[in-house]
């Protein structure tokens, strides 16, 4: 008998070794000049810390900190920072990748970046997180800044955690420092519409995925795997356009109503229990099994390696939008495509996050902010024309989304790099 946590586990795999996979899978595609293929295979840098920090009771833990700027080819490396306890070196750095193609497909002026910490953040008091954020950030100083790279929330850290570390830089530097970090209160230079960007930004590629397949948005039926900032967002933003939310899932497992949830009930539930579990109107699915419900579009946004081979032979959805990172394995996506089913990948689906933090950035900079009107309009319309972008490539070369995205993706970098040439 398969207990839920034992069905619950993503296959186990290297996600470094699937992003490597992917870049040459499209090298190939491209036909990328073998000597940049070469060149983008590695991570520009790399840094592993140790972060001493004195523990409410007295006592001293060690824990492992991770750096990784990919490349910076179009300027200042950018990504975010998660504190969990399974993260590894090489899960950053297949991100920080992830992170440069993001960038570049929806033409931001970055390249990619990332950053972990192994911690269960969940079992440290304020204090405790407080001083390994600013140890943290200390031990990384000299790599980071506006100029060079830039932190942003990610898994397990928030709008706090970025505070922390932009007071902690901004105090080694002797004056404030608001651009060093994005996703910050707004009260010490954060955008508006920075919290809900990224579920908005794979909204505005729902719509347009739909506007291609000549699908009505509203009326049709979704379910959101993960239930955190994107997952909650991403389910009330398609409840407000009239789309049926029939089922979603946190770490704790599952919900599933065929005739719809109460998005706004579930969400209160959540904030006042920590699970959707207490949601009552609807049956208990596992957290994995939730992709295998019916529906007419899947929003996973939840952890890696969600959709393997197994499981994208038995997904219902006619549009996949990945509001998580690296949720489909390559073998997955060859099945999905042959299916027929309309995946929006990850690069493209959820670069709303890094396009705000962008605006945060630039308005940092200036010292001039702009109202979330402005910012939502500004997200819009480039994430309309990204996903345009990407569906030409796709339709002119007949392949798949995910490729024509990292055709667009890893072809920007690559003319970059070709144009600077390599040092010295």
């Amino acid at each position: 008998m398969i207990t839920m946590e034992a069905k619950s586990k993503a296959p186990e795999r290297n996600i470094y070794a699937m992003a490597l996979e992917q870049l040459d899978h499209v090298a190939k595609v491209m036909h990328l000049d073998p000597n940049i293929h070469e060149y983008l295979k590695y991570p520009k840098r790399e840094l592993t810390v140790s972060i001493p920090v004195r523990m409410d009771d007295g006592t001293l833990k060690v824990f492992t900190g991770y750096r990784v700027q990919h490349n910076q080819a179009l300027g200042p490396s950018k990504g975010g920072l998660r504190f969990h306890p399974d993260v590894t070196l090489d899960e950053v750095r297949a991100l920080a990748m992830w992170m440069t193609w993001k960038c570049s497909v929806v033409g931001l002026p970055y390249g990619g970046a990332k950053g972990g910490v192994i911690v269960d953040s969940k079992k440290m008091s304020k204090g405790e997180l407080e001083r390994l954020t600013r140890r943290f950030t200390a031990e990384i100083n000299f790599m980071i800044g506006p100029e060079k790279d830039i932190p942003a929330p990610d898994v397990y850290t928030d709008a706090q955690v970025m505070a922390w570390i932009m007071d902690t830089y901004s105090m080694e530097k002797g004056y404030s420092v608001p651009g060093v970090v994005t996703g910050k209160p707004i009260c010490i230079g954060g955008s508006q519409g920075r919290r809900e960007a990224t579920a908005r930004g794979a909204l505005y590629t729902m719509q347009e995925a739909c506007k291609h397949l000549k699908m009505n948005l509203k009326g049709s039926k979704a379910i959101v795997q993960g239930f955190g900032n994107a997952g909650s967002i991403a389910a009330k933003l398609l409840s407000d356009e009239g789309v049926v939310v029939v089922g979603v899932s946190d770490s704790s497992g599952g919900i599933y109503n065929e005739k719809g949830l109460n998005v706004d009930e579930v969400i209160k539930i959540k904030g006042e229990t920590g699970s959707v579990m207490h949601y009552s109107n609807a049956s208990k699915v596992d957290r994995r099994e939730i992709l295998l419900q019916p529906c007419d579009i899947l929003v996973p946004a939840a952890y890696e390696n969600q959709i393997d081979e197994e499981y994208a032979r038995k997904i219902h959805a006619k549009i996949i939008a990945e509001a998580a990172n690296g949720p489909t394995t390559p073998e997955a996506d060859r099945i999905l495509h042959e299916r027929g089913v309309f995946l929006i990948p990850d690069i493209l689906a959820n670069a709303g996050g890094v396009t705000v933090s962008y605006f945060e950035w630039v308005q940092d900079i200036q010292a001039l902010f702009w109202s979330e009107n402005e910012i939502n309009n500004k997200l819009k319309e480039i994430m309309t024309r990204a996903f345009a972008n990407v569906l030409k490539v796709s339709l002119d070369r007949k392949i798949d989304m995910r490729t024509a995205a990292y055709v667009v993706g890893v072809g920007r970098v690559a003319e970059a790099l070709t144009i600077r040439g390599i040092y010295p």
